[in-house]
C-alpha cells in the first residue's frame, strides 16, 4: 500500500508540474523581455499578429495597406541599423544620444516598424509601442510554423509537431502490433521447445539495446533503402522512423504478449481441442481472448516507447518542423524537438516553457492512445463474454 501510494503521489506531482511549467507559456507574449516595436503615432494599425509581423521582416507584406492602414512602405529597424541614419559623432561616443536619434527616426518616418530594446526608449518618446497579445492556446495549436527564437516575434504553430508524432507513431504501431503479435504467437503456440528457448532471450537482449544504436542501425542502413527503394532526394523521413520505432517497440510487444498466452491454462486449450477445434481457431478462440489484457499491456508500452523516444528519431526523420502529408516526407516529432532544443532554452524563458508545453501535449496523446487502446479491448472482450 505504501510502495503504491508513493508511486501514485509521485507520478501526479510530475504530471503536475509539468502542466505549471507549460501552462507558463500562455502568460506571456511572443516577444523577448525587455524588447518592443514600435511604429508612428500617425499609423492607423493597432493590433498585428505574430505571423503577419513575421511576414513583414520576411518581406513578404511590404506595405501598410496591407494591413489595413495608410498606403505606405514598410520601413524595417532593428537597434543595429541606427548606423545607416545616424554617424557615431551624432550618436555620441558611449552612444548616449541613441535614445533620442531612435526616437527623431521614428517620429519622421511614418512607415516605420523599430524593433529594439525598451532601455533606448526615450522619455518622452514620440511613438506608439504595438500591442502584442498574449499567446493563446488555439494559436498555439493551430499555428503551422514552429521557430520560437525568431526575432522580432517567436512563431510558436505546434501543429507540424504533432502531426510529425502522429504519422511516426501511428506507422511504427500499424508494423509493430502484427509482427509482434504473430511473433508471440509462434513462440508461445507453435516453436518447439528448443526453438523458443534459443529464441526469447534473443529478443529480450533486443530491448537491452541503446536507441543511439538503433538510431544508427536506421541511418546506415533503413535510410539509403529507403531513398533508393522510393526514388527520393532524401530518405530521411517520417517512414525511416516509423520503421526504427517499430523495431525497438518489437521486443517489449513480444515478450509480454507471449507470456501472456503462455498463461492461458492447458485445460482450456486441450478442451477446445478434444471439441474438434483446429489448433489455429483454439489461438484464435481461446488463446488470444483469455490473454487479451497481457497482449494490451505489450500494446500499451510497446506503443508508449514508440510515441515517446527521441535520440533515434532524431536522428533519421530528417527534423523538418512542417506539416507531412506522407511517410515519405522529412517530420519532426515533439520527443525530438524537445531533446533537441531544451539544451539552449534559457531557464524560465518563453522558448523553455513552451518546451514544456511540447510534453503536456505528448503526454495527452499518450494518455489518449492508451486510453483508446483499453476501450477497444474491453469493448471486444465484452462482446466475446
Amino acid at each position: 500500500m505504501l510502495s503504491s501510494a508513493a508511486t501514485s503521489i509521485t507520478v501526479i506531482l510530475i504530471v503536475f508540474f509539468l502542466f505549471i511549467e507549460g501552462a507558463g507559456v500562455f502568460t506571456k507574449k511572443p516577444i523577448d523581455d525587455g524588447f518592443l516595436l514600435a511604429v508612428s503615432v500617425d499609423n492607423q494599425v493597432k493590433k498585428i499578429k505574430p505571423s503577419e509581423i513575421k511576414d513583414i521582416y520576411d518581406q513578404k507584406i511590404t506595405n501598410w495597406k496591407q494591413l489595413g492602414g495608410k498606403d505606405l512602405p514598410i520601413v524595417l529597424f532593428r537597434a543595429g541599423d541606427i548606423t545607416d541614419y545616424y554617424t557615431e559623432e551624432e550618436l555620441g561616443k558611449n552612444f548616449e544620444f541613441f535614445p533620442d536619434k531612435i526616437n527623431e527616426l521614428i517620429a519622421k518616418t511614418p512607415g516605420i516598424i523599430a524593433f529594439f530594446s525598451d532601455k533606448y526608449k526615450a522619455k518622452d518618446f514620440k511613438g506608439r509601442e504595438l500591442d502584442i497579445d498574449k499567446i493563446k492556446v488555439s494559436e498555439f495549436l493551430s499555428g503551422e510554423e514552429w521557430f520560437p527564437t525568431a526575432q522580432p516575434i517567436a512563431q510558436m504553430g505546434v501543429k507540424p509537431l504533432i502531426y510529425g508524432t502522429l504519422w511516426v507513431s501511428l506507422g511504427a504501431i500499424l508494423l509493430a502490433l502484427p509482427i509482434g503479435l504473430a511473433a508471440a504467437i509462434y513462440l508461445s503456440e507453435i516453436a518447439k521447445k528448443r526453438t523458443r528457448s534459443l529464441l526469447k532471450p534473443l529478443i529480450e537482449l533486443l530491448a537491452a539495446i541503446p536507441s543511439v544504436v538503433y538510431g544508427f542501425f536506421g541511418l546506415v542502413i533503413i535510410v539509403p533503402l529507403i531513398q533508393s527503394t522510393f526514388d527520393l532526394p532524401v530518405g530521411e523521413t517520417g517512414l525511416a522512423g516509423s520503421v526504427v520505432l517499430a523495431i525497438m517497440a518489437l521486443p517489449t510487444i513480444i515478450t509480454i504478449s507471449e507470456d501472456a498466452m503462455r498463461n492461458t491454462p492447458r485445460a482450456m486449450k486441450e478442451a477446445s481441442l478434444a471439441l474438434g477445434a483446429s489448433k489455429w481457431q483454439t489461438i484464435y478462440k481461446i488463446v488470444i481472448p483469455y490473454s487479451a489484457s497481457g497482449i494490451t499491456a505489450g500494446a500499451i508500452l510497446g506503443i508508449g516507447r514508440a510515441i515517446g523516444e527521441t535520440m533515434a528519431v532524431l536522428m533519421v526523420t530528417g527534423n523538418a518542423a512542417v506539416i507531412p502529408h506522407t511517410l515519405l516526407e522529412p517530420v519532426r516529432t515533439i520527443p525530438a524537438t524537445i531533446a533537441a532544443e531544451l539544451g539552449e532554452a534559457p531557464n524560465g524563458g518563453l522558448h523553455y516553457e513552451a518546451l514544456f508545453a511540447l510534453g503536456c501535449i505528448l503526454f495527452i496523446i499518450t494518455f489518449g492512445i492508451n486510453m483508446l487502446v483499453e476501450l477497444v479491448t474491453n469493448r471486444n472482450s465484452h462482446k466475446k463474454h
